[in-house]
């Protein structure tokens, strides 16, 4: 898949058009509701043998239009999205750069210069798409916008056991520790990557060693509390159990942001500096402050044996 970076206003004498099948949205999490609106777009360009793309932005439209006053996490960060845009056989994926001038174009100006002059013949989208000015523009106003230049398919809405599967969804899942439910509307774990770096080395000294892992991204973090996972560095796949929070028997004090730590099973390598992807795969319990280290160890045994249990029903293939 080719990556095409887009500022406003567009240099097209530099751009390769070509008939085109457009799938549009942000597209963050490439969930279940995405991936059949992309899914879509790619088998209507093979089928007419046209060009698939994906228009995404960057960074999301509420940094720019809200004035956040904390940057935004994603489920998918730009590399992660585009990654996931890559194996569903896309042909090329456009990020537009959305700025102040790029949120003032009126919804025709947006059509005119960013897919009729890209060679739009079909466009893709979500039921609850919007583009242009405040959002003015809508799946029942690109028919008329599209000058006749191309046509297009309004996807409706996906639901998984009467949920709408979407990024807000997925979010407010993770904020609940619900990762198996995300699982279930993305199509697969959820997972984070980062790098393994030096912690408080408490985890050693009561006999549950922990990697501690600093995100290398904008990612959501579920919410506080212990998990069973599947961690990979390089090509080895582990499972391990995960305390994501604010270590409490340990600090008076809250830190200012949670804590990773994950208790690999069997393994006891020494990995400072690697690369380390961890996959969400069910909540054990809540965190909470134990009265001593004794009962901090009993009950991290207890999530050890259920981490075990877990591992031994779903061996890493």
């Amino acid at each position: 898949m080719k990556t095409i970076y887009l500022s406003h206003p567009l240099d097209h004498s530099s751009l390769l058009v070509e008939p085109t099948v457009f799938a549009l949205g942000y597209f963050d999490g490439v969930h279940k509701g995405h991936k059949h609106v992309i899914s879509q777009a790619v088998t209507y360009a093979r089928e007419n043998e046209m060009k698939s793309a994906v228009m995404t932005f960057h960074p999301h439209p509420k940094e720019v239009l809200q004035k956040l006053a904390e940057p935004m996490h994603f489920l998918t960060p730009l590399p992660d999205k585009l990654a996931a845009i890559a194996e569903l056989g896309v042909d090329k994926t456009y990020v537009v750069e959305f700025n102040q001038s790029f949120a003032d174009l009126l919804p025709q100006q947006f059509v005119d210069q960013y897919l009729i002059t890209l060679g739009a013949k079909h466009v893709v989208a979500g039921f609850d798409f919007t583009y242009g000015k405040w959002g003015r523009g809508t799946m029942d106003t690109l028919s008329e916008h599209s000058r006749e230049s191309f046509t297009l398919s309004a996807v409706p809405k996906v639901e998984k056991e009467g949920i709408k599967v979407s990024s807000t969804a997925l979010r407010a899942l993770l904020n609940e520790g619900k990762v198996e439910k995300v699982a279930d509307l993305l199509g697969h774990p959820y997972q984070v990557e980062g790098t393994v770096v030096d912690g408080e080395k408490r985890g050693r000294s009561i006999g549950f060693p922990t990697a501690n892992v600093m995100l290398d991204k904008r990612y959501v973090i579920p919410k506080t509390g212990v998990y069973v996972v599947s961690v990979r560095i390089g090509d080895e796949q582990l499972y391990g159990m995960c305390n994501v929070g604010y270590k409490p028997t340990f600090h008076e004090k809250r830190p200012d942001a949670p804590n990773i730590e994950v208790h690999l099973l069997e393994f006891d390598k020494q990995i400072y500096g690697k690369n380390i992807f961890v996959t969400w795969l069910q909540r054990l319990r809540d965190e909470k402050r134990f009265n001593g280290i004794d009962e901090l160890i009993a009950q991290l045994q207890i999530d050890k044996q259920r981490t075990e249990t877990y591992a031994r029903n779903n061996p890493i293939e």
